[in-house]
């Protein structure tokens, strides 16, 4: 679990991801090693995964994007087939589901055609037997995740 100091580092830092520890001590009100050791702690316990930037597709030429459900064949399992989709580029996130299908992708095009590219590539996928796609319009709510921490500390 996190408690509200967690939880208002975490903020900050999704806020500014690029600032320093000893910003952050200053403006949590908190001394630099209490800061170092708490993301150290949200680190080690993969609270927190990363400090990359978050990059738009559309941003980098990828304006549509699509969700693919997958049905594969069981035998062969979800690790060959999860392994083979993350060698394509335009494949940005791979869940197991459960439901209809075995596997949930999110994938980006630079439009419609190329997306059919894409799709085409993950049909060729070995293990894979069918697919069905559907393509976003619009993004109202973007992923996030500080909702969810103040959430945490509330529980």
């Amino acid at each position: 679990m996190i408690d509200e100091l967690d939880a208002r580092l975490i903020a900050l830092l999704a806020d500014e991801p690029r600032m320093g520890v000893l910003e952050c001590s200053r403006r949590l009100g908190v001394a630099r090693g209490t800061v170092q050791a708490r993301l150290d702690r949200l680190q080690e316990r993969g609270v927190i995964r990363g400090f990359g930037p978050e990059v738009d597709p559309a941003a980098l030429g990828y304006q549509v994007t699509a969700f693919v459900t997958l049905e594969i064949r069981q035998v062969g399992g979800h690790d060959s087939v999860a392994a083979r989709l993350a060698a394509i580029p335009e494949v940005i996130e791979v869940h197991t589901i459960t439901g209809v299908g075995d596997m949930l992708c999110r994938i980006v095009g630079r439009g419609n055609q190329d997306l059919q590219r894409v799709i085409d590539l993950i049909v060729g996928v070995e293990g894979v037997q069918r697919t069905s796609t559907v393509i976003a319009l619009a993004t109202p709510v973007h992923q996030r995740t500080l909702p969810l921490v103040h959430a945490a500390v509330r529980q």
